[in-house]
């Protein structure tokens, strides 16, 4: 069965969000990966000292053929020594995986569809 992880950050950190809504609609997208045929995991990153930590594990866990990196981590400008330091992490410690990204939290399943 393929397999996909998913690093975006933790919606209960990021002031402004809808913390319960955006968590849901992750969980709704983590469903749709099952009715696709594809193992999923989702790593939830919080903006502190533990994230490099977190997507490192993550990524550690077990072999995945696909990670998408989401758009919180990717679009904001602020970020982006953060998004060079995940995609960094991603080809260090997931070199066999292909590498995607979506454009919300409801479109992982066609990004990580792409390359599997």
């Amino acid at each position: 069965m393929a397999s996909t992880l998913i690093l975006g950050f933790d919606p209960h950190t990021v002031p402004g969000l809808d913390g319960n809504g955006l968590r849901a609609l992750l969980d709704e997208e983590l469903a749709r990966f099952a009715a696709h045929g594809i193992e999923a995991s989702m790593a939830l990153i919080k903006p502190d000292d533990t994230a490099e930590s977190t997507v490192v594990a993550a990524l550690t866990e077990r072999a995945w053929d696909v990670v998408v990196i989401g758009g919180g981590i990717r679009k904001p400008e602020p970020l982006l020594t953060f998004f060079e330091l995940v995609v960094n992490l991603v080809r260090r410690h997931a070199p066999g995986a292909a590498i995607a990204f979506n454009t919300s939290g409801g479109d992982s399943v066609e990004s990580a569809r792409r390359w599997l």
